[in-house]
């Protein structure tokens, strides 16, 4: 049975944060300009991916009204982060984690501690599969999701006929 809650806002992104703290190796960088082109990504979920994919998550989703109740309660939608990933070309984001504390507030076991954080994975996961197959323009050639990481094309007039006899 779907999850029948409205809608949430979706998360406002946050940036720019050191490189180090999304990859897998330390690897410290010295300017932490932010590359994760969040601002771009967060119009994409403003004009309909975040809806979208909200949607077909509470189709999927086990979670409860009330477990939901849970995942409002601790901010955990506002918490989700997702960014450009320039070395794998693709989106990625990070899913938080349940606070202690409410395990003990909210009356939960670890078991079902356990599933709200799976499930908001599996939020995150379902958005950046539909940013990635239904809102970002990737051509089958063309590696990059954004206008600006398009190849120019160029046109060679050495190789056309019109260029003949000028």
């Amino acid at each position: 049975m779907p999850l029948d809650v409205p809608v949430p806002d979706p998360p406002s992104l946050r940036g720019p944060q050191p490189r180090g703290e999304y990859e897998a190796i330390d690897n410290p960088v010295e300017d932490p300009e932010d590359d994760y082109r969040r601002e771009e990504i967060e119009g994409f979920l403003e004009s309909g991916a975040w809806a979208d994919a909200f949607e077909e998550w509470t189709t999927q989703t086990s979670l409860t009204e009330e477990d939901f109740a849970v995942v409002t309660e601790y901010d955990l939608v506002e918490q989700l982060d997702f960014y450009w990933d320039p070395g794998v070309d693709e989106v990625g984001y990070r899913s938080p984690t349940l606070p202690e504390e409410a395990e003990d507030e909210a009356d939960l076991d670890a078991g079902e501690a356990d599933e709200i954080e799976i499930e908001i994975d599996s939020l995150g996961r379902v958005v950046t599969e539909m940013l990635e197959n239904d809102y970002l323009r990737r051509e089958d050639e063309t590696f990059g999701f954004f206008a600006d990481d398009a190849p120019e094309e160029t046109f060679d007039y050495e190789d056309d006929d019109l260029g003949e006899g000028l």
